[in-house]
């Protein structure tokens, strides 16, 4: 036994001085992978804080704690800790406090960190969490908002259990059109209302008053006024806010004693105000409704008391949003998306715009990120590139400065982890010669000369935008050994108003001919197997898969990741129902003429041609695309003797991203389904 074992000896020492060879990402790195968000630059410029993500392997769980980074990278450190979920961090006029939401007591709390002790306070309690903090000009309050409960609504007088009896839960009565929403679950009772603490702490005050949300359900946001007199909010208080889920309107809203004055008056959503820093002006984002799929959300401008509205962003074909004042007054700094790519802009008064900044990100393939602006023009921002998952960067407010990065979150992971090329591809749809935009991600170690598989990858949304950013899931599916593409169809965001409502009361429809010559196009190459075509995608992404495959045989294997295959159901069951019926079809299922419509474009009228087999994979607590959709797909499918399989995954909403564990499940029962039906490799 000891003469086989010596020769083994110098090789294995040999062996733990090599370095460890790079190794493909995969689904358990979904535990390592950390994330940047929430970027929140000091008034000086010199510091940035912000929200860093990361997941748990024993508890299965994603927490949160805010970091800090000086401006020239350094003194990068933790300003909180643990496992907890702290988020929001707000610095004070001067820079010396800073306020931010903190779980670490059990409960959603504003807490006040003095930052050159470090010591800091709760100013909020109570078992509902406050959100959205913003400092008053002067330093002395703190703005928030808050869930108000009301009694919950009960029909008749029900029993009352004996001492000691332990009854089922009651039952759920609701009046609301919107009684659930997807992440959030049951909506309770009572709305959103604005609140006023003093910095010091103290029993915060409710501004806002009535049966109605002072927030948007799809965004909202509120400013103060300089002179800390008055917050400019955005609030839904229409009587047909429940058929309108986009509606708000502004209103001027006095500190001192609650009144309101209203400021905008139309149809449609009206958001984001920020307040110019002489107070004079308020700039705000909006679109006149005209229940189109997607319309471009515009940049505004008005004077205070609501007079001399104008639109600055009219040249500009494309949606704004995040409007910042520049501390000169002469601008509005605003985030927008164009060709697959996010950037910050600055628009002057007179309307022109010029780009600042590229490449914002938050974490996937689809747009996201914010960014934030100090007194001397100094932008720091989340930065995700098809290599950089997700990181702080700051670019100062001189003229053509380049661009800082300031954290290195996963370099430690990925230094060990060989990642898929990302290549650029544009190609004509073979419906009407249109240019689409798509990516091509090729496996770790790829060699032009063999042929590979291909998954294509659709987005959802449906008006949304894939780009030139990392995405874990896709890179996940090239390190197994795919090509993956993903492409901006008609429809997608970025392109303008004209491209994105391509598919106004059309979805799913010609977009299949933009997917399917994307495919074309890649094995137009030369190195795809024609025999190994795959798809797959979720939500509106899940759609377009179920559509793909009723009008072609060409993939071995489809999965789409929770779909929406009938309208008609769907429109009466998802959270969003509402929007859907007044934007994405013509009107009500069941009025005269628009039963075709919706007919036409469900995926059961193109169940009868589907030989694909298909997985369908959906968490059980999705209120967006509900479980029943998918349910009703797999049955058809295998009512039709379709081989499929349903997955249900547990305590999940939409997009399975809520536990770790859940969204490593979604690459390994992809590549375990794909597997199944690969051809042998020519």
């Amino acid at each position: 036994m000891r003469a086989f074992l010596s020769p083994l000896v110098p090789l294995l020492a040999v062996a733990t001085l090599l370095p460890a060879q790079p190794k493909p990402l995969s689904p358990a790195d979904f535990f390592a992978l950390e994330t940047a968000s929430d970027v929140q630059v000091s008034p000086d410029g010199q510091w940035v804080a912000y929200v860093r993500g990361w997941s748990d392997q024993l508890t299965d769980k994603q927490y949160s704690n805010i970091w800090l980074v000086k401006s020239d990278g350094s003194g990068h450190r933790a300003l909180t800790s643990g496992k907890t979920h702290d988020g929001s961090p707000r610095w004070s006029p001067d820079g010396k406090r800073m306020v931010y939401l903190s779980d670490k007591d059990g409960t959603g709390r504003l807490y006040v960190r003095w930052m050159d002790t470090g010591e800091a306070t709760p100013i909020t309690g109570g078992a509902i969490p406050p959100s959205s903090p913003e400092w008053s000009a002067d330093g002395n309050h703190i703005a928030f908002s808050q869930f108000v409960p009301k009694a919950p609504l009960v029909i008749g007088t029900p029993l009352t259990p004996p001492p000691g009896a332990q009854w089922a839960a009651p039952p759920k009565y609701t009046d609301d059109l919107v009684f659930r929403f997807d992440g959030a679950g049951d909506i309770p009772k009572g709305f959103t209302h604005l609140f006023v603490v003093r910095a010091d702490g103290g029993t915060p005050r409710q501004i806002t008053s009535g049966d109605f949300h002072h927030s948007g359900v799809f965004g909202g946001g509120f400013a103060w006024t300089p002179d800390a007199s008055e917050l400019i909010v955005a609030a839904r208080r229409r009587d047909s806010s429940e058929m309108e889920l986009l509606e708000s309107e502004l209103f001027a809203v006095s500190v001192k004693d609650g009144t309101m004055r209203r400021l905008t008056d139309r149809l449609g959503p009206d958001n984001s105000p920020a307040v110019s820093p002489d107070g004079k002006l308020i700039a705000w984002t909006g679109y006149d409704e005209r229940h189109q799929g997607y319309q471009n959300t515009y940049l505004y401008v008005m004077n205070r008391d609501g007079s001399g509205k104008r639109v600055l962003s009219a040249k500009f074909d494309g949606s704004v949003g995040s409007p910042s004042w520049s501390a000169d007054g002469r601008g509005v700094y605003v985030q927008y998306d164009e060709k697959g790519n996010t950037k910050v802009g600055l628009f002057s008064l007179d309307g022109t715009m010029r780009q600042l900044v590229s490449n914002l990100g938050g974490f996937g393939a689809y747009g996201g990120g914010n960014y934030s602006v100090s007194r001397g023009g100094a932008i720091a921002y989340t930065m995700s590139t098809p290599s950089i998952p997700s990181n702080v960067a700051l670019v100062s407010g001189a003229p053509n400065a380049t661009p800082v990065t300031l954290t290195q979150l996963n370099a430690d992971l990925l230094a060990n982890r060989t990642l898929g090329a990302v290549e650029e591809i544009w190609y004509e749809s073979s419906k009407d010669k249109r240019k689409i935009q798509g990516w091509i991600v090729k496996p770790p170690g790829f060699d032009s000369r063999r042929k590979y598989p291909l998954i294509l990858e659709i987005h959802g949304g449906p008006f949304a935008n894939y780009g030139d950013r990392f995405d874990d899931e896709k890179q996940m599916m090239a390190a197994h050994g795919f090509v993956v593409l993903y492409t901006n169809p008609r429809g997608s965001t970025s392109y303008g108003e004209e491209f994105g409502n391509l598919i106004h009361h059309a979805y799913p429809g010609d977009d299949f001919y933009d997917l399917n010559s994307g495919v074309d196009a890649v094995i137009a190459k030369g190195y795809i197997d024609e025999k190994n075509l795959f798809v797959t995608g979720g939500s509106g992404g899940g759609v377009l898969t179920a559509w793909m495959v009723g009008n072609t045989t060409r993939f071995r294997a489809a999965l789409a990741f929770y779909p929406v295959i009938n309208w008609e159901s769907f429109s009466l069951t998802a959270d969003m129902a509402p929007m859907s019926v007044k934007n994405w079809f013509p009107g009500f299922p069941w009025e005269e003429g628009n039963r075709a419509n919706y007919d036409k474009r469900s995926l059961l009228s193109v169940v009868k041609n589907v030989k694909t087999p298909t997985l369908i994979m959906t968490g059980e607590e999705d209120y967006r695309t509900p479980m029943s959709e998918s349910e009703q797909y797999y049955k058809a499918l295998k009512m039709r003797g379709v081989d499929a399989v349903l997955v249900r995954v547990p305590e999940e909403p939409h997009g399975i991203r809520k536990r770790p564990s859940h969204a490593a499940s979604k690459i390994t029962t992809l590549a375990g389904w794909f597997d199944k039906y690969k051809a042998p490799v020519q």
